[in-house]
């Protein structure tokens, strides 16, 4: 009952001091959590510190301005994060287009070519523009996911039974043991070998649900750029949750 009641008296979060700077701390209190741990996440930036069931809230603040500077250095690594806003600039299928808003009237968002470059025009009112720009990654990343499914489909001789799209922080894709696919919109962001890598992958478990040397030679039968889009995903992966 103690700790029950310690648990439900934690805030969300405490904000320490390091130099002059304010750092926001995440609190997430778990019953086997054996010591305190701090963690600074390389896609969004959010510092998150596990507590044990018993430990007091000023022994975590002590401990959380105790490494004040390994935080504030851990978070000059994270990428500047991007808003979908006029005169931004993403990557569609690995290449970068500039955000262009075109018209208060409302119209389809297209790719087109100017001078500069690649460019996302979009028609709307100025404050529905960053959920037109994620509107329209979210339609792109439904097509190629399809196609590669449908390409994966008649190589396996099976395929999911449903696809979902969401923006997962963890990993970029997974497979249900029910044979429901999940994949994350930023994959659109990616170059296109990524997001066919990650199909065939998690294809590849509706018949073998682990990670066997018998499911690594699926996979490696299935798609040729097994190791490339690895090696993509290990240096730029962490990048795409800068963006919207």
């Amino acid at each position: 009952m103690r700790v029950a009641l310690l648990r439900g008296s934690d805030p969300d979060h405490i904000d320490i001091l390091h130099e002059g700077a304010k750092l926001r701390v995440s609190l997430r209190r778990r019953p086997a959590a054996r010591r305190l741990t701090l963690r600074v996440s390389s896609a969004t930036g959010e510092v998150v510190m596990t507590l044990p069931a018993r430990t007091s809230l000023a022994v975590a603040r002590t401990f959380a301005v105790s490494h004040g500077g390994w935080i504030a250095m851990r978070l000059a690594k994270v990428p500047d994060r991007v808003a979908f806003e006029a005169g931004a600039e993403l990557p569609l299928r690995g290449v970068g287009h500039r955000i262009v808003h075109r018209s208060e009237r409302g119209g389809v968002t297209l790719v087109t070519e100017e001078e500069g470059g690649p460019v996302l025009s979009v028609a709307c009112e100025a404050p529905h523009l960053p959920r037109r720009v994620r509107d329209f990654l979210e339609r792109e990343v439904r097509k190629d996911l399809a196609q590669a499914v449908s390409v994966y489909t008649e190589k396996l001789g099976q395929g999911p039974k449903r696809i979902t799209i969401r923006d997962t922080r963890s990993r970029w894709g997974s497979c249900t043991a029910r044979g429901e696919l999940n994949f994350s919109w930023r994959l659109i962001l990616a170059p296109p070998l990524v997001l066919d890598y990650l199909v065939a992958h998690e294809m590849a478990h509706l018949r073998e649900m682990n990670h066997s040397q018998r499911f690594w030679s699926l996979v490696g039968s299935l798609c040729p750029h097994v190791d490339e889009a690895e090696r993509w995903l290990k240096r730029n992966g962490a990048s795409l949750h800068r963006y919207g």
